[in-house]
């Protein structure tokens, strides 16, 4: 990783650009190999240089990644976002698509949640573990243990 000053002022190293963004430079190659970050200019000696907009590219790709979109579905948005002539129709199209897979995970643990609320309710929280529905159950034991 490089923390050289840039010989161009108006491009970042690969440290400084890790800086700016809060990210390991780890990420940024791993980035640019996805193809979300483009690819690096380099110096004589191999030092990657990133362009000023890098560090608003990084930060477009964060907070995607707040909203749960995938390191697939970003690079969708960003390949959209680089077209402005294009139809918005497609961005919400990704969209949709994460608050479907949201609505899904949101329906996963709510099943979660009713079964173990259900084993928690039948725990009365005292006694031997032998007889403790919560680890009957987790043992694969269909019937509740109580003698």
């Amino acid at each position: 990783m490089s923390s050289l000053p840039s010989p161009d002022p108006s491009r970042l190293t690969i440290g400084e650009l890790a800086q700016r963004a809060q990210l390991g430079a780890e990420t940024l190659r791993y980035y640019e190999r996805l193809g979300l970050l483009e690819p690096a200019q380099r110096t004589a000696s191999g030092y990657r240089l990133y362009a000023p907009q890098a560090v608003e590219r990084l930060d477009f790709i964060r907070r995607a990644q707040a909203l749960g979109f995938s390191l697939a579905q970003i690079g969708e948005l960003l390949a959209l976002h680089a077209r402005p002539e294009a139809d918005m129709g497609a961005v919400r199209a990704i969209a949709a698509q994460r608050l479907a897979e949201i609505d899904a995970k949101i329906d996963d643990l709510q099943r979660m949640k009713q079964g173990l609320q259900a084993l928690f309710d039948a725990c009365p929280g005292h006694g031997a573990t032998k007889q403790c529905p919560i680890l009957a159950s987790l043992r694969g034991e269909k019937e509740n243990v109580h003698e």
